[in-house]
């Protein structure tokens, strides 16, 4: 652009600058605010202007910070509703509240624009007088935008202390009444915050959407043929029989979190999607959304119909569940839910000792069906908890390892019928802390459940002892194989500090702990964890969930180390838990180690690594090879054996994008597994870190949805010369040598450019499961 096009534009935005920013008194000048009607027809010219210029701009450099519960004030830009909404100086994350606060979930906790407005929502968008000068004026989101490009920030260095990047830093959240003010107290504040201003163009666009009173478009329909395998499914999901409506609650119950589609009817890799809903309403008559805080809460309705809803928001990688339908799906839950032979007499209750308790609830159904169910798509039942609004942060996450992989118990030997009288036996003692509700009392019901988890553990280990008595049983052959083609058989969870990760496969190096999760165990995980879970609970029921997951997440491990020989499975629990105070949980669970003998034969001095290697020869012919690491070559692969002094200075994500002579780009992930000697204390994390026991793994495509880094590699040379500096790196000082060399900082003039070019490689790379990365965790170093 020419300098005297630019001066001009300059001139414009400090006099437009003046205008909005001195304004004081809205009222007085543009009227009352009243909500106003934005909605219209995606057909029509105001509706396809914001869906070909302005949602494609506010999705790429809006959404990628501003999406999902961890949207900064809660301003969600990523549906025409989260737009209109606005936002609340309240946070959804708040672990020190003493009593849970009203949810605000976009579509469920209120029905217009209007009742957010009542619960305390304010505009981004201009409600007073509908004039261009108004539109603009009195919009936060456009003040916002003006800010950043009035008071641009250094270009390529380290932004200052002014710009507060943690993941629970104070939040202004103005009103347009309130503008002014945070404009002359925080002038570094506009948007995108901590990131280039938008272009020129972009910015064009959006001041004249504004201008013209923000009108917004949902985006097209379903295809036909997707609403025809809508329709199909809701029929099988509403069948008049209990059993229908006892299995419907069930899969409901697992899978509302999934983004739904139907890959026989829609080819593209961005098919439309859809959520599994609870409604008022029968299929064919428009959806009544059944809003409640959990999904087995009483629905305060004779009948609950089981809907298909479209997904009309942006994707997001953090919340992407995809899960596909099929008919051969549908076959499948008949065979497992309707074809057994058992009878339904009448549905359990809505009270929450039972609608919580999976157990009691769903006693009816065989332990075989509910267990298979849900190892047919176990990717997804774990993501509910890494991706479902209970992961995020690290008092919530420290109750797992950075790295470790996980396989399953097989449903055949864990479904016989002593498997099934105990849990019937033990119901009780499985009952989870959501029966509390969201208000919870922490010392004193959490002694309750303590007890009835050593309760269970020890009836678990005595039937073990019994059936397990001579060991023989005790092999690889009690792990679930996949049923020789089902790649679910074989998961990696990584956590990154404050977010985590999973993904079918074995992936990276042999990690410190393995979990090996039962039928109850893994229902346990997402009834606690996700179905259970109330983020906008107080800081008992928070504090609850985190310690009783010690107990999962102990039994869990323990279910591996009995496959060890005996004398060395209490030496690898001890070295699991080195520097630990005896914790309650720990105490709960010391007697669990099983006095049966193993029926494996070990031959090297290293039985656990041993095991590793047994378990994934067993798994191989089901074994996700996606992100093997050792499939990276020279010079990249030289990163997965980092010294430990230049991985502690490695962010948890990096994604390392390599360009290739043809012009065309390979993508990669550099993950820092922090390790620790324990994991036993819930605040002071870093006492227990075992600094130099830390690894790193750097696997092709892209695994996270928070890159803390970005890091491009022009060329061959470039990227032997960014291996040989990283390699030697062990301060931070020499760390940020390297960032300036080869990273796309905060701060680069290009950052929306490799952005674009970013989502564009991981669309490529992830297909159906693409989604808008999250920028809000990128480092500034």
């Amino acid at each position: 652009m020419k300098k005297r096009t630019w001066w001009m534009l300059g001139v414009a935005i400090l006099l437009c600058g003046c205008v909005t920013l001195g304004m004081s008194h809205f009222d007085e000048i543009y009227g009352q605010p009243s909500v106003q009607v934005r909605s219209v027809e995606y057909t029509q010219g105001h509706g396809s202007q914001y869906l070909q210029l302005v949602k494609p701009v506010l999705e790429q450099r809006c959404v990628v910070c501003h999406g999902c519960y961890d949207a900064p004030c809660q301003l969600k830009l990523s549906s025409p509703e989260g737009i209109d909404r606005g936002l609340s100086k309240e946070r959804v994350y708040n672990g020190t509240r003493l009593l849970a606060q009203a949810p605000s979930r976009l579509l469920f906790d209120a029905e217009n624009t209007q009742q957010w407005r009542d619960k305390g929502f304010t505009p981004v968008l201009n409600e007073r007088a509908q004039s261009e000068q108004a539109n603009l004026a009195g919009s936060v989101l456009y003040n916002s935008l003006l800010l950043k490009i009035s008071k641009p920030f250094v270009q390529q260095g380290l932004l200052g202390d002014e710009f507060d990047f943690s993941l629970d830093r104070e939040q202004s959240c103005p009103s347009m009444d309130e503008f002014n003010d945070f404009a002359k107290s925080k002038p570094h504040g506009g948007m995108p915050y901590g990131l280039p201003a938008i272009s020129h163009g972009e910015f064009t666009q959006l001041e004249s959407w504004l201008k013209n009173g923000a009108k917004m478009a949902q985006i097209a329909p379903p295809l036909d043929a997707e609403l025809q395998q809508v329709s199909r499914w809701e029929q099988f999901l509403n069948q008049p029989g209990l059993k229908y409506q006892l299995a419907a609650r069930y899969i409901y119950e697992h899978w509302y979190l999934a983004h739904i589609y139907f890959p026989e009817k829609n080819s593209s890799t961005s098919p439309n999607f859809f959520k599994l809903v609870r409604s008022k309403t029968p299929p064919g008559e428009p959806i009544d959304l059944i809003a409640t805080r959990r999904p087995y809460d009483d629905p305060n309705v004779s009948r609950v119909y089981y809907r298909l809803m479209h997904e009309r928001s942006s994707i997001l990688s953090k919340t992407h569940m995809p899960l596909a339908l099929s008919d051969k799906k549908m076959a499948r839950l008949y065979e497992q839910f309707i074809g057994p032979d058992f009878e339904v007499t009448q549905l359990p209750s809505y009270e929450p000792e039972v609608s919580s308790n999976p157990f009691k609830a769903f006693s009816a159904i065989p332990v075989k069906s509910k267990y298979q169910f849900m190892l047919d798509e176990a990717e997804l039942i774990i993501k509910g908890y890494i991706k479902g609004p209970v992961c995020r942060g690290q008092v919530a996450l420290n109750v797992i390892n950075d790295h470790f992989w996980v396989a399953f118990i097989d449903p055949e030997k864990n479904s016989i019928p002593a498997v099934s009288e105990l849990l019937m036996r033990h119901e009780d003692d499985l009952a989870l802390p959501a029966q509390e509700q969201s208000n919870v009392l922490p010392i004193s019901s959490w002694v309750k459940y303590a007890n009835r988890q050593h309760e269970y553990i020890r009836a678990k280990t005595q039937l073990a002892n019994e059936l397990l008595a001579d060991g023989k049983l005790l092999t690889t052959d009690l792990i679930w194989q996949g049923d020789g083609h089902n790649d679910n058989a074989a998961l990696t969870v990584f956590r990154h500090f404050d977010s985590a990760t999973v993904v079918k496969g074995f992936v990276g190096q042999a990690p410190k702990t393995m979990w090996l999760l039962d039928y109850a165990l893994f229902e346990r995980i997402h009834y606690l964890l996700v179905a259970g879970f109330d983020v906008f609970g107080n800081i008992g029921h928070q504090l609850h969930t985190r310690l009783y997951m010690d107990f999962l997440r102990l039994e869990g491990e323990q279910n591996f180390i009995n496959l060890l020989p005996q004398d060395v499975r209490q030496e690898v629990k001890n070295h699991w838990y080195r520097r630990s105070n005896v914790s309650l949980s720990e105490f709960i669970n010391r007697k669990s180690l099983l006095a049966a003998p193993t029926g494996i034969e070990y031959t090297t001095d290293d039985p656990k690594t041993e095991l590793y290697e047994k378990i994934a020869t067993v798994l191989k012919p089901v074994l996700s090879q996606r992100y093997n690491y050792k499939a990276v070559k020279e010079p990249l692969a030289r990163l997965n054996n980092l010294p430990f002094q230049a991985i502690n200075l490695l962010p948890q994500i990096s994604f390392v994008l390599q360009r290739q002579s043809n012009g065309q780009h390979k993508a990669f992930t550099l993950i820092h597994h922090n390790a620790h000697y324990n994991i036993s204390s819930l605040l002071n994390e870093d006492a227990q870190r075992a600094l130099e026991e830390d690894t790193a793994t750097l696997v092709p495509g892209f695994i996270g949805d928070y890159p803390e880094a970005i890091w491009y590699l022009a060329d061959e040379a470039n990227t032997e010369a960014f291996v040989t500096q990283l390699q030697a790196v062990s301060n931070e000082q020499q760390y940020r040598a390297l960032t300036e060399a080869f990273a796309i900082r905060r701060t680069h003039p290009q950052f929306w450019q490799y952005s674009d070019l970013l989502h564009d490689i991981a669309m490529q790379y992830r297909g159906v499961e693409y989604g808008l990365f999250d920028y809000n965790r990128l480092e500034n170093r």
